[in-house]
């Protein structure tokens, strides 16, 4: 018999940064809270398998496409890419150590559970850098390479509605053209968002994408999770 608690559980909690992250139990599900503002649990996860999905079905020609994830959350989007064998080199970027301490920390650790699996594979690589300068080169790895064959951005609740202020810059005009430019020739930039962004879709256009729709993820209320999708030119 499994006993649920109304009132959340601190687990962990960090001053980072970028500010606090937090760690908590709410009964079954594990959450992520950043500067007071809920980014995710691990009550779902339907929406990561879709970016995920959704970015790989964009593909013209996949043969063993190189897969950048950016941020590990809770990491369903990086379980659900490492089960699937089509995916070759799969990236993750986070900013957050915390987060990825839940993931690494040994057998005990809160979210190895979702992860484990993926972190063993020899096709994950977990960078622990920002996004944003990571996209525009100014953070990367010397060895890391310069493209991918997809970029899948999971590190807010959407382009209006962002984490911190720094992440702003992602969806700009020049943040658009640094994610562009790390794709290689028909690759695909997919954006997870609590909710849809005709203006979004507006500036992948105006950045240079093509192809550019958006998938949406029906929720139990309120208007639906979407993925925008827009495809570098081949």
């Amino acid at each position: 018999m499994h006993t649920h608690t109304t009132t959340p559980v601190v687990i962990d909690r960090r001053e980072g940064p970028y500010g606090e992250v937090v760690l908590r139990r709410h009964g079954a599900l594990l959450q992520i809270i950043a500067n007071g503002c809920f980014l995710m649990d691990t009550s779902d996860g339907r929406s990561e398998r879709l970016l995920v999905d959704a970015a790989y079905d964009a593909l013209e020609d996949p043969k063993e496409p190189s897969l950048l994830i950016g941020g590990l959350g809770v990491g369903f989007s990086l379980a659900h890419a490492a089960a699937d064998p089509r995916w070759g080199r799969i990236a993750v970027v986070e900013r957050e150590r915390a987060i990825i301490d839940w993931h690494r920390s040994g057998a005990d650790a809160p979210l190895a559970g979702i992860s484990g699996p993926a972190l063993a594979d020899p096709r994950t690589e977990i960078l622990h850098t920002d996004l944003v300068a990571y996209v525009r080169g100014a953070d990367a790895p010397q060895d890391a390479p310069a493209t991918y064959d997809a970029l899948c951005l999971d590190i807010d609740n959407g382009p209006d509605w962002t984490v911190t202020e720094d992440n702003n810059s992602l969806y700009s005009p020049a943040g658009l053209a640094a994610c562009r430019a790390r794709l290689n020739p028909g690759g695909v930039l997919a954006v997870w968002s609590a909710q849809p962004s005709s203006a979004f879709g507006f500036a992948l256009r105006n950045a240079g994408f093509q192809s550019v729709r958006t998938e949406e993820i029906p929720v139990a209320r309120g208007v639906p999770d979407v993925v925008h999708l827009g495809v570098r030119a081949a």
